[in-house]
């Protein structure tokens, strides 16, 4: 099915870019670390920023790095097996140096994840009214009655069905878009300005990622949040984000505009990922798919790390590795990390 028809109708950047963003992440870099001590780094270098009332889809393969750079923002990555590095600022205070009480008051509280596998993330043995009660209980001290009573409102707020009686049930006796529902009301139970969404559809079908996605889309503009949508689905972001960050092997490749990158995309990489979508007009003759694979941590050639699969691959990318610097012909609204990139976006 096709959905990058739909990215005409994305809206607008909602912010200026000399606005002070609500996240800015700056310099990001994780190191996993094996049992013997050693490190291998699997993000390198990322740096995004989230503005008030705005989207910003980070798109990637599985293993470019998406996830494990939300984990890390998101305090959730143990100092026993990975090291992070680089800044991540929330209103102006480094989540990354916090003390891990501080930073747990902060987490559900200013800043809050829906998680991939809504049935691994929810406590099979409790009633996901209880955890959305506690998750309130925990952070604001309210008793049990009034606790309840919000995770009722909230569980009709993301359109659960008759939720008064449903309060009781187990995470098992819920369809895979209703317990996804319930992580969201988790998530915004303490209105959240920073929602980070790590493949919030994945395993539902198209209608129901659409549900989901108009969920998600309506609850940020209710409460002015930012979303930081993580996906591998070039549609779902034209049709939801505001912003685009392609990310591959650990790094973001380009970031602009959603239309602007879906129009005119300036990195060789993009340009393939966008020709290997179906469309519903095409033919499956006309997708492109791009030869080789990612490489994997600890594999990673010298100079561009899509270097290899590159189809216009100049004398500069096997042995320097680009900056991620603002392109033509629309700066600084895009970033392109590449040597080439008006070449290859065929502007002049």
């Amino acid at each position: 099915m096709d959905h990058t028809t739909n990215h005409t109708t994305a809206k607008a950047p909602l912010n200026d870019p000399l606005d002070a963003p609500l996240l800015d992440v700056q310099d990001l870099t994780v190191d996993v670390l094996s049992r013997s001590g050693a490190a291998q780094r699997v993000v390198h270098g990322v740096s995004f920023t989230l503005h008030e009332e705005e989207t910003l889809a980070l798109i990637g393969e599985s293993g470019s790095g998406k996830s494990i750079s939300a984990m890390a923002v998101m305090g959730l990555l143990p100092a026993t097996t990975a090291r992070v590095g680089g800044s991540a600022r929330h209103r102006g205070t480094d989540l990354l140096t916090l003390p891990e009480d501080q930073f747990r008051a902060l987490r559900g509280r200013r800043i809050a994840m829906v998680f991939q596998d809504a049935l691994s993330a929810l406590n099979p043995t409790l009633t996901v009214g209880f955890q959305i009660a506690e998750t309130i209980r925990a952070h604001e001290g309210v008793g049990r009655r009034e606790a309840r009573a919000r995770a009722v409102e909230l569980m009709a707020r993301v359109r659960i069905p008759d939720p008064a009686l449903r309060y009781r049930d187990h995470p098992h006796q819920f369809s895979g878009g209703m317990r996804q529902r319930i992580m969201i009301a988790m998530a915004v139970a303490l209105s959240p300005d920073v929602l980070i969404a790590d493949e919030p559809t994945t395993a539902l079908d198209v209608t129901v990622q659409a549900q989901i996605m108009e969920l998600l889309a309506e609850l940020r503009e209710e409460t002015g949040s930012a979303l930081l949508l993580i996906t591998h689905d070039l549609g779902l972001a034209a049709g939801t984000a505001d912003r685009v960050a392609i990310m591959y092997a650990g790094r973001i490749l380009e970031q602009a505009p959603v239309q602007e990158l879906y129009d005119r995309p300036a990195h060789p990489y993009t340009r393939g990922l966008l020709a290997a979508v179906p469309r519903l007009a095409g033919d499956t003759d006309d997708l492109t798919p791009i030869p080789g694979t990612p490489p994997g941590p600890g594999l990673l050639p010298a100079g561009c790390a899509f270097h290899p699969r590159c189809p216009d691959v100049g004398e500069r990318c096997a042995t320097q590795e680009p900056m991620l610097l603002p392109a033509l012909p629309d700066p600084p609204a895009r970033l392109v990390a590449c040597h080439y990139p008006l070449e290859v976006s065929g502007a002049r």
